[in-house]
């Protein structure tokens, strides 16, 4: 239920406003001065507070102020026996939702406030999402104690509130998108947008054109103007992911708007100016790309201003616990089961594996061993079988062998119809869970007559 607090100093017009607004179901709170409409804010939470311009203790208008730095959500609409222009914009510049004259717009008040809890409940919202994407992408949600993770966290919240250019490097899966979201929620620019693209994931008209926009007949099927990421970022961060892929004559215009924050959309001839912080991201060996003449070395020098290496999961072993524990409760959520964590053979498993897809591949692994467990703790016998394999090898016994419950075939058929039925059948997504290519999933799906 919405609650309004009336402050009034006129009993009778207070009570009978009250009323009906009552009767329209909303929770009702009075108050006959400023001190008291205060006291009551500091109590309890309100969405609307109707306030007159004229108090005992003090005037309406400057109360607005006080209200919205005490109940910064509540919106605020004053009510005035004798409305006057000065007071009505500065009610509003103190944050008034509305300032109305009593008596004229009576008829007025019950639709005013259902439009205030509107813009309050939407602005509650906000505020909520807001703070869970700043929790999600804050650097105390970066899993790990290990020394490795800690010195790259360490880092990262130096440079994040600086304007400096970044570059992130490592191997697939190390987390570097997730450190980018950091830098910018933890940067001065939080409020403006953040936009990622993969280099990688387009072709090289595509990428340019995805970077700096079009006009309309710069190519075959530009049938309208568009806007590229770096205007869609401008005041933000833009993440250029896989940036070792990009094509030399793009990383030239790339190093054009890092040095003068300008560049030329495809098909136009006047240049467009951004604002925007870049954070570069690559898994390739820059030098080594610019010796065989595939990267600029300009670009490099510019890109690297601060570079920081994300440490790979063989680095951070003693951090496989905390990430397989988390992973294990996020999808607990996500599928409803409620298991307590994993077997030690299990874990001595995952520590013996070389996660040539680091945290990105162990994530995977654990989605398809929560799909797969019957039981309360995760078992070895839901593993791919390379890992299993991989920790038999590196124990060198041959007794370790009885990681796996059952026989390997025997095991194999029941996973694979497990996940089929996970993925109402769809053999691509089993495939990804099962850690296996689609063609041999077909031949098992065969081998073995699943259904």
């Amino acid at each position: 239920m919405q609650h309004i607090l009336i402050i009034d100093d006129e009993e009778k017009l207070r009570t009978l406003t009250a009323r009906i607004i009552r009767l329209e179901g909303f929770e009702v709170t009075e108050a006959g001065d400023c001190r008291t409409g205060i006291k009551k804010l500091e109590q309890q939470e309100f969405s609307v507070v109707l306030c007159d311009v004229k108090l005992p203790d003090g005037n309406g208008v400057d109360l607005t102020k006080i209200i919205k730095e005490k109940a910064p959500y509540a919106e605020v609409i004053l009510l005035t026996a004798y409305g006057n222009i000065p007071d009505g914009v500065q009610a509003i510049k103190n944050g008034a939702f509305d300032y109305i004259v009593k008596g004229d717009d009576n008829n007025k008040i019950i639709p005013l406030i259902h439009r205030a809890i509107e813009k309050a409940t939407l602005s509650k919202q906000v505020a909520h999402l807001e703070s869970r994407l700043e929790k999600k992408y804050s650097f105390d949600g970066i899993i790990g104690n290990s020394k490795t993770i800690k010195e790259a966290i360490l880092l990262a919240e130096r440079v994040a509130a600086t304007d400096a250019t970044v570059l992130l490097t490592g191997e697939t899966g190390t987390g570097k998108e997730v450190f980018a979201n950091a830098i910018h929620q933890n940067s001065n620019r939080k409020s403006k947008g953040f936009v990622a693209i993969n280099c990688a994931a387009f072709s090289h008209d595509l990428l340019e054109s995805e970077m700096f926009g079009h006009v309309a007949g710069a190519f075959t099927g530009a049938m309208k103007d568009k806007k590229g990421l770096f205007e869609e970022a401008n005041g933000g961060t833009i993440f250029l992911d896989e940036l070792g892929e990009m094509a030399l004559d793009l990383q030239a215009k790339l190093l054009r708007v890092l040095e003068s924050g300008e560049f030329i959309k495809v098909g136009e001839s006047k240049l467009t100016k951004v604002d925007v912080r870049i954070v570069a991201a690559t898994n390739r060996d820059l030098l080594s790309e610019i010796e065989a003449g595939k990267f600029r070395q300009d670009l490099y020098y510019r890109l690297s201003i601060f570079q920081i290496k994300l440490p790979s999961l063989r680095e951070r072993v003693a951090d496989i616990d905390l990430l397989a524990n988390f992973f294990i409760k996020s999808f607990n959520a996500k599928t409803g089961r409620q298991l307590k964590g994993m077997q030690p053979d299990y874990l001595q498993a995952l520590k013996l594996h070389t996660w040539p897809g680091n945290i990105r591949e162990l994530k995977n692994v654990i989605e398809r061993s929560v799909i797969l467990e019957t039981s309360n703790l995760l078992t070895v016998n839901t593993l791919p079988f390379d890992i299993v394999n991989e920790a038999t090898t590196a124990t060198g016994n041959n007794e370790a062998k009885t990681l796996s419950a059952f026989s390997l075939a025997a095991s194999e058929k029941v996973q694979i119809q497990k996940v089929l039925n996970y993925t109402n059948g769809n053999k691509a997504e089993a495939a990804r869970l099962l850690g296996i290519g689609i063609a041999t999933l077909y031949r098992k799906i065969e081998e073995y007559k699943i259904a």
